[in-house]
């Protein structure tokens, strides 16, 4: 008994009750050994990495709202097998085959490709309109031979910036687009077969998840350095967020 009592002395009485108290409750206590203002300080930074994590919670949820609501008005067309939808690391992933899109070697819409695009702008508009959109332009490795788009790149590019002007036109933010081209660097199958080549000629409508703020990324920072290895640990899994 008085070993115990010469290892608590020295130890602030609002420590000891609250260990105590964590202990009667049947909980696992780790205990960080510092002043007071250091405890009340990582106390506040680990409530401020659960409120980011909650956010970051709520802004999954958003998007997985938005998958299942474009599955819903998708239905025709992932059914047959004109565009696949799925959630990825980089975001919810929306891709249509360029046949779908555009008649070979040509970067205007097709007038039958508007309404889905259209469908696509209303769910962005209703459930991620906050959000960042990347439309990705991608090509199989066949040269172009009669048209006059100088490379795959030019022809991809163009392709991404009209899905890009068609999102505008149906009341996306252009704050919130950008167009890219990586004409036939990016294939998702092999080249060496008709089907595969038809995999890769495609664009992707890509919904991407929030980055932290700056505020934000030095709580993350300060977090991940902090004593208390549960504070710290919290604070590794929203490194992905930066």
């Amino acid at each position: 008994m008085k070993e115990s009592q010469d290892k608590m002395r020295g130890i602030p009485l609002f420590l000891i009750v609250g260990l105590t108290g964590l202990a009667a409750a049947g909980c696992g206590v780790n205990f960080y050994a510092g002043r007071p203002s250091d405890v009340r300080r990582i106390q506040e930074l680990s409530g401020e990495i659960d409120r980011i994590n909650r956010q970051k919670s709520a802004e999954a949820q958003q998007l997985k709202e938005a998958q299942a609501l474009l599955e819903q008005r998708l239905k025709k067309e992932i059914s047959d097998k004109q565009v696949k939808l799925e959630m990825a690391e980089r975001g919810l992933v929306l891709t249509f085959v360029s046949e779908v899109l555009f008649d070979s070697g040509k970067a205007a819409l097709r007038s039958e490709a508007k309404d889905a695009l259209s469908r696509v702008a209303s769910v962005i508009r209703e459930k991620v309109s906050d959000r960042d959109i990347g439309v990705e332009g991608h090509t199989d490795n066949e040269q172009i031979k009669v048209s006059n788009w100088k490379s795959n790149w030019e022809l991809s590019t163009a392709r991404s910036t009209s899905v890009l002007h068609a999102l505008e036109q149906y009341g996306v933010s252009p704050r919130r687009l950008v167009a890219t081209g990586y004409g036939e660097y990016r294939p998702v199958a092999s080249n060496d077969s008709s089907q595969g080549r038809q995999q890769n000629r495609r664009v992707e409508i890509v919904i991407l998840p929030k980055k932290l703020t700056k505020v934000e990324q030095e709580v993350v920072r300060r977090a991940v350095s902090s004593p208390e290895p549960e504070v710290a640990r919290k604070a590794r899994d929203l490194e992905a967020y930066k």
